[in-house]
């Protein structure tokens, strides 16, 4: 049997003192759980492009990636291809529709709310619900502005309902397909370009537009300095929900390109919402005002005198 004193417990001290001991003794080092828990400091060089990462949120992009590749690839001419574009619940919808009325200045809208599942069902029926609001507002307010003339006869415009839907799926679509396309061209470039998918495009554009939805029917107001007003606030809202999301996207571009791509996004931001204010709302109409017609005296007066 093994002697009492081998059996017996020691403390160790320090393994410096006993490396010096002992040179050939073996040690193991067991660090304290702590230590291993705390974070290490980041080095101060790569600072401004990990934030610029985090803004564009190219540190989610392998996890993206991946998450892509683990869904089911269905072909283009199958419903069930179409049938992801559309696969996004009613929390998410009412999160990006507040996150499109108070947009956070530093905040990118894509990063936050429209990478981890971009859809088509929020900017369709944003985009179809602004159209049938302009259309019928544009002809409420035509009725309101003149109501109680004798001369004027109500006839419904329902033509302005297929001019709303042009312009504005005209614009949901063809502008973020031009400046997907654009985006594209520049990150061939440009490397450190980051560009964005065209449906997460289409997506803040479309979530974009719905601050003109309450905008629109409050357009109904007869008074013309209320309207302007009311546009205004609503192009300061959305604009910088769009100026916010692509900055970041074009700001490693050169300076004139960058500053111009935001220029001309705003610029047809701005052109979109006067379009649709000055032609659907401030437009004259034409067919109430009266007509020259004769007096049978008048006819007479006419007729004796030829």
């Amino acid at each position: 049997m093994a002697a009492a004193d081998d059996l017996q417990f020691e403390e160790f001290g320090d393994g410096a003192t006993l490396l010096a001991a002992n040179p050939d003794a073996t040690t193991i080092n067991i660090e304290d759980p702590n230590e291993t828990s705390r974070p290490h400091p980041r080095p101060r060089g790569g600072s401004g492009r990990e934030e610029d990462d985090e803004l564009l949120g190219n540190n989610d992009s392998d996890e993206t990636e991946l998450l892509a590749g683990q869904k089911k690839s269905s072909p283009f001419w199958t419903f069930e291809y179409y049938q992801t574009f559309f696969d996004v619940d009613t929390y998410q919808v009412f999160d990006r529709i507040k996150g499109s009325l108070l947009p956070v200045p530093g905040k990118n809208f894509v990063r936050l709310y429209v990478r981890s599942n971009p859809d088509l069902y929020g900017p369709f029926w944003i985009c179809a619900t602004l159209v049938f609001a302009i259309a019928i507002s544009g002809n409420l307010s035509n009725f309101l502005i003149h109501l109680g003339e004798k001369t004027y006869h109500y006839v419904p415009e329902f033509q302005k309902v297929s001019i709303a839907a042009t312009i504005i799926y005209a614009y949901a679509w063809l502008v973020p397909l031009a400046l997907w396309g654009f985006l594209m061209w520049r990150n061939s470039k440009v490397m450190n370009i980051v560009s964005y998918s065209f449906l997460e495009i289409v997506c803040v554009y479309g979530y974009s537009l719905f601050i003109y939805i309450p905008t629109a029917v409050l357009w109904i107001i007869p008074q013309r300095a209320v309207r302007w007003v009311l546009v205004m606030i609503a192009l300061g809202i959305s604009g910088s929900v769009l100026a916010m999301t692509f900055w970041p996207a074009v700001r490693e571009d050169n300076r004139r390109v960058a500053l111009a791509t935001i220029v001309t996004i705003l610029l047809l931001h701005v052109l979109l919402s006067v379009g649709c204010l000055a032609y659907f709302f401030d437009a004259p109409e034409m067919d109430h005002l009266p007509t020259a017609t004769a007096t049978p005296n008048q006819t007479v007066a006419v007729a004796k005198s030829s």
